[in-house]
């Protein structure tokens, strides 16, 4: 039974190839929601996640609220990391905004590029400095079939910790967990399952 992890914010130079390293000893793969910006400033690390297996989508160019920026804004920035990514080999189908904080034009832009909106339901909170083993522990019971792991590879604006060495740590023993219970993960598939709360209008 196939669930997702999922990692926000990269690449970065750092802390994507820890990741990465942590994926490949645990013989998972992943999807990548990245930002095009740096993306171009590490097109090396894009490739790399494509050629082991992972999904690569946007996250944004730039890492945008979009309630706070007119619909304008939002779609240059939306191209622009389509552009870049589809320059380096990927083929974006799914599109997780920032904070998963949509405005009211954020679902008619997806849909005018193809794309589906994707949320998560279970988050390890790793952006505010939490250890593995509280993340772990979080996340845990709402592994099933289906499920999307929300982590994050690259420190966001808002980030709480000056790493993600608690975000390496948690891939091995999470997915050691996940199998447990019969559940592989890979790159997200099918359709996007309810347990969002975050992706709806502001």
């Amino acid at each position: 039974m196939p669930f997702s992890l999922t990692f926000d914010d990269g690449p970065d130079p750092v802390w994507t190839p820890a990741v990465l390293d942590a994926l490949s000893r645990a013989g998972a793969r992943a999807t990548f929601f990245v930002l095009g910006e740096a993306a171009e400033r590490h097109p090396g690390l894009v490739h790399r996640a494509l050629a082991e297996g992972h999904a690569v989508e946007p996250h944004g160019h730039a890492h945008l609220r979009h309630p706070e920026h007119p619909a304008a804004d939002v779609a240059r920035d939306l191209e622009r990391a389509l552009g870049v990514l589809r320059g380096l080999g990927a083929r974006p189908r799914l599109w997780r905004v920032p904070w998963g904080d949509l405005a009211e034009h954020t679902a008619a832009q997806a849909e005018a590029h193809g794309l589906e909106l994707a949320g998560w339901t279970a988050d390890t909170h790793d952006w505010r400095g939490d250890g593995a083993a509280a993340m772990l522990a979080a996340v845990e019971p709402q592994l099933a079939e289906g499920a999307i792991v929300l982590a994050h590879d690259g420190l966001g604006p808002g980030a709480l910790r000056d790493g993600c060495e608690q975000t390496v740590a948690v891939i091995e023993p999470l997915v050691a967990a996940a199998r447990a219970r019969g559940l592989e993960p890979g790159p997200i598939s099918g359709p996007m399952p309810a347990g969002n709360p975050e992706l709806v209008p502001a």
